[in-house]
């Protein structure tokens, strides 16, 4: 069987184009939402304690990094893609606030020194065992620190027919003029019928959505636990421009968010949560 992280290189490779099937880069409402979101996080801690570290998770070419950077913050960006953290290293190779990691088996969120904001953009949903990234993840933040996801889809049994109906019906559209069409739509097929190819970046990379979507309620339940304050952001999102102009004023949500605040302190969490 093929490993994820070869899975991964070989979807993201050499010359690979995030922007093109991500709407939280392309389409600049989305995106705009984003940064403000987690630039306000960076800056109120930043104004706390005089700085602000942060481990973004899965940074792709870095459009993310960027805005973090311009936050003021230091940021530690890890990379399962080695031409991906190969683009990383050149992009930020003059700037001293970005260290690039290359982290193939994507072990890097639970070890290494405390940081003050974890953020993961469009990252979760790659993930086989999410809920555990995640709790290794939030192991990384000090008091006082932030847990920011964004672009994950929300859990497929807690979603109406409609919604996913009008959510493939946008992605097949925007597959046509692609001319992946019939590529697009047997996958969908193959997961309509429950049957899914581990081998196949086409079930395993590109659609992340293997098991149902993200759990945003569970993810939402692990980070209450931790953090004074969570909040889930629901949002529709898709690839084709129309659409998402169109559905994000009538469509109904098909994405989200997670903003955790206010870190406990990760001794006295272990200390109330031991039997």
């Amino acid at each position: 069987m093929v490993s994820m992280p070869e899975l991964q290189q070989g979807a993201h490779d050499e010359g690979h184009d995030y922007a093109a099937g991500s709407p939280h880069i392309k389409h600049y409402a989305i995106r705009t939402m984003i940064v403000e979101r987690l630039q306000c996080i960076i800056r109120d801690i930043a104004d706390r304690k005089g700085s602000c570290r942060v481990l973004e998770v899965g940074a792709g070419h870095g459009t993310f990094t960027d805005h973090i950077v311009a936050a003021g913050a230091e940021v530690v960006v890890t990379e399962m893609s080695a031409p991906s953290a190969a683009e990383l290293r050149h992009r930020f190779r003059h700037n001293r606030a970005v260290t690039v990691v290359d982290d193939p088996e994507g072990s890097i969120a639970p070890h290494g020194d405390a940081v003050d904001v974890v953020a993961c953009m469009s990252v979760l949903h790659h993930i086989p065992d999410y809920m555990t990234a995640v709790n290794g993840m939030i192991g990384r933040v000090g008091s006082g620190g932030a847990f920011v996801s964004f672009q994950d889809p929300l859990w497929y049994p807690r979603r109406t027919r409609l919604s996913l109906r009008m959510e493939r019906a946008a992605y097949l559209a925007w597959r046509v003029p692609r001319g992946d069409f019939i590529r697009g739509l047997s996958t969908m097929v193959r997961r309509a019928r429950g049957f899914f190819d581990e081998s196949n970046p086409s079930d395993m990379v590109e659609y992340h959505v293997v098991r149902q979507g993200v759990d945003d309620l569970a993810l939402r339940a692990m980070l209450m636990a931790r953090f004074a304050s969570v909040e889930l952001v629901s949002y529709w999102s898709t690839q084709a421009g129309w659409a998402q102009a169109l559905g994000s004023h009538v469509f109904p949500a098909n994405t989200f968010g997670l903003l955790a605040t206010g870190a406990a302190d990760s001794t006295n969490t272990a200390r109330l949560n031991r039997p």
